[in-house]
């Protein structure tokens, strides 16, 4: 099995002049978990090359075994240091496509026509689409047979409340839960922080950081079903 991972290339968290990107655990929990099950990896971004990390997302608080484990594995550093171009990555040869969140994504990959084409390129070719945290936000521009591809279905991503509790509700450009529950999603979400993923046909969302794992778990359960 074959997945194309998605990381952003933006770094400024809106016109704060704080720094932003992916966060950490969103990338290197489901890159162990991908490639604990054999699963051959391709990881793109805007940019290529290194995509910027948080760096709230390395704080001492933030720090996880997933992390512990991707900074004493230097292969795993050098294929993130070294991801491909967005705008080269096709559907053909993959099986399925997984964004990790941070704020980054709301900014660029949300936005970016390369990645809506390619989400839409997945799952018209009945291939499952995952995303976790902010990334369902990345969602909101994509359609299937004409409607939001997240109309209709359960999903969840990082929600209203978690976004008060970090204080950038005013600062991204729409709130993950409000764009979701608009574009006629059916969202639902467990308390801050909660671990909580949710499958739903070929589109996997996560709530947050914690539920990154879980996200990438039901990616693998889902491919192993023959889906």
């Amino acid at each position: 099995m074959k997945i194309l991972m998605v990381f952003t290339s933006h770094d400024t968290l809106g016109s704060t002049g704080r720094k932003t990107g992916f966060w950490l655990e969103e990338g290197a929990a489901p890159y162990f978990v991908f490639r604990d099950a054999g699963i051959d990896l391709t990881l793109v971004s805007p940019k290529g090359g290194q995509p910027p990390v948080d760096p709230k997302s390395d704080l001492p608080e933030n720090q996880t075994p997933a992390m512990a484990r991707f900074k004493k594995d230097p292969a795993a550093q050098q294929v993130f240091a070294t991801t491909k171009l967005l705008k080269d990555a096709r559907s053909d040869g993959f099986d399925a496509v997984f964004y990790p969140g941070g704020h980054g994504p709301m900014w660029d990959l949300a936005e970016d026509p390369d990645s809506i084409k390619l989400i839409e390129s997945f799952y018209d070719s009945g291939k499952p689409v995952a995303a976790v945290c902010h990334a369902p936000g990345v969602l909101h521009h994509v359609t299937y047979r004409g409607e939001p591809i997240v109309k209709g279905k359960r999903v969840t991503g990082f929600t209203n409340t978690e976004e008060e509790e970090v204080q950038l509700t005013h600062v991204v450009p729409f709130l993950v839960e409000d764009e979701l529950r608009r574009l006629g999603g059916i969202y639902e979400k467990k308390p801050n922080w909660e671990p909580f993923a949710i499958t739903d046909g070929r589109l996997i969302t996560g709530q947050n950081p914690a539920s990154s794992t879980g996200g990438a778990q039901a990616l693998v359960k889902l491919l192993s079903s023959g889906v």
